[in-house]
């Protein structure tokens, strides 16, 4: 028998209706089909509009963009930590009352990094030493308090009510493709990316408030702002971990290398999310229901062994795709200007594949109210870019930076690894783990064989097999494998498929 979530205190509303018959499992499952068919639409506005762009953008305006998103845009996600995850997790009996807390603190948080971005965005230019950056970055600003009005995507978040929340958050990646590709056409350079960022928050707030089913008042009570700093300030810091992770190395890179330098770290950084795309959507698809068992430490584990597998099902062929086939994509895609990425893009692939072992623990530790190690966890990674990166940026440039993370992420999933033992045990994880990768070493075997004999030049077509090749080896491989994995998701799927939509 599936088992499913119980419904909240009367007054508080389900966090999904059970009543249809829809069990927790099939609930989850056809929400990561929901959220993966986002994920494809998400890769797919990301290749038209990072590749559409660099096509118009010099590397010198991609720079620039690259110093505001591991800044400015960074902060754009670091105000959004913690609050929402906060609010998914508690079961309080008045639902509307929690909302209008969650949503008058998130408003309370944008407010304040306004503030902050607006007194020192002078120190930031001064500090990369190009005041080109200072009036898109108070313009991306303007994004700040869109993030506060789409607060009500939280509501059908935490009712499992994934098709709701993707159609309200697919605004934003649409409206800003458009307005990016246009305005980068026109010549409006890195404005292009700033105006898109803008415009698809403020698209996507206007929806989100519209569906909103509580009233968006501001509202206060004693002890809330305790109770959510408790839950929150972790993740906060370990978000702020990142954000100087990111922040630090471009930093040194434009004043030691140039802006070219910070362009090939930026586009790398960005090809290679490609490779977490996965693991974020089955972790943000799991974490409601996580927090609706909480309490069923076997259920917990379960979840964490699938999603884990299933993430590192994509993460570990991207990984690998990026290795084996960064040179093509300078050659054939971005042309010969960006020659110096490749191997950061090759190198940034490969960590990204790793860093998913267990990437998805903060679903869980923020379900049992565990958030400690995520602070912990940002400061070990800091330390290591510290130790590892900064140093190799200095010593050898970017491919130094490059392999000092590669160091420095070792560092983390150690950490990670050693927590998620005490949880779940150290061997069943990377046993999980290590079934996830198995599937891609075929692929990656049979490219390299075909490559051995292959003669003359390189042209288009033979890069095109080999990646059909390696798409094609890994699927079957996977179908096989993962046979009894699949079988079992299929078969919430073909049951989910009656019930109510999501």
């Amino acid at each position: 028998m599936d088992r499913t979530v119980p419904a909240d205190p009367p007054g508080g509303g389900a966090r999904f209706d059970p009543s249809g018959g829809e069990g927790l499992r099939r609930r989850a499952a056809r929400g990561t089909i929901i959220n993966a068919a986002f994920l494809v639409l998400l890769n797919v506005i990301g290749f038209l509009k990072g590749f559409s762009v660099a096509a118009f953008l010099t590397v010198e305006d991609y720079a620039v963009w690259g110093l505001l998103v591991v800044s400015l845009a960074t902060l754009l996600f670091l105000v959004q930590v913690g609050i929402d995850d906060k609010y998914i997790q508690q079961d309080e009996e008045d639902q509307e009352e929690a909302f209008q807390l969650a949503f008058t603190l998130q408003c309370l948080l944008c407010g304040s990094f306004m503030v902050v971005i607006a007194l020192g965005m002078p120190l930031y230019a001064l500090a990369y030493g190009t005041w080109e950056v200072l009036l898109p970055g108070y313009a991306l600003t303007l994004a700040l308090p869109a993030v506060a009005f789409q607060s009500p995507v939280w509501t059908f978040y935490r009712r499992m009510e994934y098709l709701q929340q993707r159609k309200l958050q697919a605004w934003d990646p649409l409206v800003s493709l458009v307005v990016t590709i246009a305005l980068a056409a026109a010549g409006f350079g890195y404005w292009a990316l700033v105006l898109g960022v803008v415009a698809g928050s403020w698209a996507a707030a206007a929806v989100a408030v519209r569906a909103c089913p509580y009233p968006m008042r501001l509202r206060w009570k004693a002890g809330t702002l305790a109770e959510y700093r408790h839950f929150s300030l972790p993740l906060f810091l370990g978000s702020a971990s990142g954000v100087l992770v990111a922040q630090v190395p471009v930093l040194i890179a434009q004043r030691t290398l140039g802006l070219a330098a910070v362009g090939v770290i930026a586009l790398a950084s960005t090809i290679s999310a490609y490779a977490n795309r996965v693991d974020e959507i089955v972790t943000d698809t799991i974490y409601p229901a996580v927090c609706a068992v909480k309490d069923r430490r076997e259920l917990l584990r379960e979840s964490f062994m699938k999603s884990n597998r299933l993430a590192l099902l994509w993460a570990v062929p991207t990984g690998a795709g990026l290795v084996l086939f960064a040179p093509d994509l300078v050659t054939f895609l971005l042309g010969e200007r960006w020659r110096e990425a490749v191997f950061a893009i090759q190198v940034f692939g490969a960590v990204a594949a790793f860093n998913q072992i267990g990437f998805n623990w903060t679903a869980f530790l923020r379900a049992l109210g565990t958030t400690g190690p995520v602070a912990r966890a940002g400061a070990v990674m800091l330390a290591g870019v510290a130790a590892f990166a900064i140093p190799g940026l200095l010593l050898d440039g970017v491919d130094g930076y490059s392999l000092g993370m590669a160091a420095a992420v070792i560092g983390l999933v150690a950490y990670r690894l050693r927590y998620l033992g005490e949880l779940f045990g150290l061997g069943g994880v990377i046993r999980n783990s290590a079934l996830g990768a198995i599937p891609t070493v075929p692929g990656i075997a049979a490219v390299l064989l075909l490559r051995a004999t292959e003669d003359g030049p390189r042209g288009e077509a033979d890069a095109l097999l080999e990646l059909a090749l390696l798409l094609i080896v890994t699927v079957l491989t996977t179908l096989v494998s993962e046979r009894a994995l699949l079988r079992e998701l299929r078969g919430y799927l073909s049951k989910a498929s009656a019930a109510q939509p999501a």
